[in-house]
């Protein structure tokens, strides 16, 4: 038996998603330093403000740049800078928890490059069906659409696992089926933001790009193409 004591109880984060969760704090925390006057002078107070007009995506901006065939990189960098402007600690705090646990997942089974790939389509993704589905004015922030690109892909790789032993599919998509249901109860209760829109179609970003970027994915879709 080996008696190897450099062995960690604890399987280490992948690398890309300790860099995500680095990323995204230390963007808030540089917000929330300053939003408190510890960090920056009295002028940092707005810099929360100044991030959201800078970098939060909006679905005015978007139609805009449709319209008038213009595609500045100002504008454009919104897809992706959105996803790590939030409205407060405890916003950026849940979204870099769930990238620690969909995105050590994620990462262990179809490796780093594909989670990071799939994190930033799902926050365009999201972005896109957001403005494209909602008559939307409010800009949309936040790293829950990419975060449930995440958990497209999580469940994706449920869904391969069920099949591969016999088991009911359907099962794998308890966790979206839970999640969107909590957030319609609170809207209900509460009201709230239509940005469950932008969080669905991350999700289907996620699930979407596994097709592709899952283990063999090319393999068994080129496989199938043949056959049909």
């Amino acid at each position: 038996m080996s008696n190897d004591t450099n062995i960690s109880p604890v399987n280490p984060l992948p690398p890309a998603v300790v860099a995500l969760v680095l990323v995204i704090m230390g963007i808030e925390a540089v917000l929330a330093l300053g939003q408190r006057g510890i960090l920056g002078g009295p002028e940092a107070i707005g810099w929360r403000l100044e991030a959201f007009q800078s970098y939060a995506f909006s679905p005015e901006i978007f139609w805009w740049m449709v319209e008038t065939g213009q595609w500045p990189t100002e504008h454009l960098i919104r897809f992706l800078s959105y996803a790590f402007v939030h409205g407060a600690f405890t916003h950026a705090l849940f979204v870099c928890v769930f990238v620690l646990a969909m995105g050590k997942m994620v990462g262990e089974v179809m490796g780093d490059l594909a989670m990071v790939i799939i994190f930033f389509l799902s926050a365009i993704g999201g972005a896109l069906g957001y403005a494209v589905l909602l008559e939307a004015s409010v800009p949309l922030i936040g790293g829950f659409p990419a975060v449930y690109g995440l958990i497209g892909a999580f469940t994706y790789i449920l869904w391969r696992q069920l099949s591969l032993v016999g088991a009911q599919q359907s099962r794998a998509f308890s966790l979206i089926a839970f999640l969107m249901g909590v957030q319609l109860l609170f809207g209900l209760l509460f009201g709230g933001s239509q940005d469950w829109v932008a969080d669905l179609c991350g999700f289907a970003t996620g699930f979407g790009l596994s097709f592709f970027l899952a283990p063999g994915g090319w393999a068994r879709i080129r496989s199938k193409i043949k056959r049909d």
